[in-house]
């Protein structure tokens, strides 16, 4: 299985645009085959930081899910309004 942890910076002005952008993806990629677990995670200290931690049954899934159109439109969107950065776990 592989884990990602994927650590969102937004500013207040842009933060509510991150999180819509993450539920939606969320609710696509849940439903993809291969997703394990997909949620995101918001500090209870730091109200501009948050964290999308995703679960996946193997390196296909990853890469259908990373191919997909919908994941481009909502990652690249979050990236426009964010700072990101990725932690992989293989177990």
């Amino acid at each position: 299985m592989i884990r990602l942890n994927c650590f969102i910076k937004a500013n207040a002005e842009n933060r509510e645009q991150v999180l819509d952008h993450a539920r939606q993806l969320t609710a696509h990629s849940i439903a993809e085959n291969g997703c394990v677990a997909y949620d995101i995670f918001a500090s209870a200290t730091r109200p501009d930081v948050m964290m999308i931690c995703e679960t996946w049954a193997d390196q296909q899934a990853l890469d259908a899910h990373s191919a997909s159109p919908v994941f481009a439109q909502h990652v690249g969107a979050i990236r426009s309004l964010a700072e990101m950065k990725l932690e992989r776990f293989e177990f």
